[in-house]
């Protein structure tokens, strides 16, 4: 019984440890590009790109050398990217000043609805929940043309709020800070009301210190998820140097391969460490929000 438990425990371990590899594996090996040569890039990975080109086939007939280890390692493309050629550090401005204020305003909007949700039930509002809840399951594709539609309305098509908005009313964060404040229990809140506290009170102190998890969990999730956005950046803002660098990292030529590395590097860096921070809080909230019924 033990040596089944025994190898139970092996085999599980190293197909978990050869999926975490697999996983790894393309961030590797895009670190480790970062520190190559133009030269090298193109030596190895030329004939993809150059497939990408228009009029060219994109079948690759040729096997590509995939290099874990340069030749030699050379800081030319983080040199280029971080002080040589400002527009690289321009839509890296243009990525924060557009996912930002969309973290910080869904996640605004999202704590007044959850608390509404969670406060005042009835049969309007269970409908308006599950709206949401069918909005959250609709593929971004479906909502492209409606954005694009309303921001022509409001003559806001091009600007930054043409993709702020619909970020900001997303309704994923509603769902799941709704699942989360479920949980909070009813006599906290009526003790709270008991000793004279306000709605605005109970909302402020006591609801949202309780959902201190939910909330990072909220940001981290918001945050990556609109820091590699590309589709609506191209349709909605039609002038390419208010795009992000995300849109940039996914129209790359065999010219800008070597930087396109260091660039993405670079571009990691941000959700990473938001991430590596606030990892206990990720899980948590995630956990305690899908434990619930709504």
């Amino acid at each position: 019984m033990r040596k089944k438990r025994y190898f139970g425990r092996t085999g599980l371990f190293i197909l978990s440890l050869v999926f975490a590899v697999a996983f790894l594996l393309p961030t590797i090996l895009t670190v480790s590009n970062s520190f190559m040569t133009q030269s090298e890039i193109i030596a190895n990975y030329g004939m993809i790109f150059d497939g990408l080109s228009p009029g060219v086939s994109s079948y690759v007939s040729d096997s590509v050398n995939l290099k874990f280890i340069p030749d030699r390692v050379s800081f030319e493309q983080y040199l280029t990217v971080l002080f040589r050629s400002p527009e690289y550090l321009l839509k890296l401005q243009n990525s924060i000043f557009l996912v930002v204020p969309i973290v910080i305003l869904q996640v605004g909007i999202a704590s007044f609805a959850a608390y509404s949700f969670m406060r005042y039930r009835g049969r309007f509002k269970n409908f308006l929940f599950f709206f949401y809840i069918v909005l959250m399951l609709m593929p971004y594709q479906v909502t492209t043309v409606p954005n694009y539609l309303v921001a022509n309305f409001l003559g806001i098509l091009g600007s930054r709020w043409a993709v702020i908005f619909p970020g900001a009313f997303a309704p994923f964060s509603v769902f799941l800070l709704t699942k989360f404040m479920r949980r909070i229990p009813s006599a906290l809140i009526e003790a709270a009301r008991l000793d004279g506290a306000s709605e605005w009170q109970i909302f402020t102190r006591v609801c949202l210190p309780q959902c201190r998890s939910a909330l990072y969990s909220i940001v981290i999730l918001v945050f990556i998820d609109y820091w590699n956005m590309v589709e609506l950046p191209i349709i909605l803002l039609d002038n390419a140097e208010a795009q992000p660098l995300s849109v940039f990292l996914s129209t790359i030529n065999a010219g800008e391969a070597g930087i396109a590395f260091a660039i993405a590097v670079v571009y990691m860096i941000p959700p990473l460490l938001l991430f590596l921070h606030g990892e206990e809080a990720l899980v948590e909230g995630i956990t305690h929000s899908g434990s619930v019924k709504g």
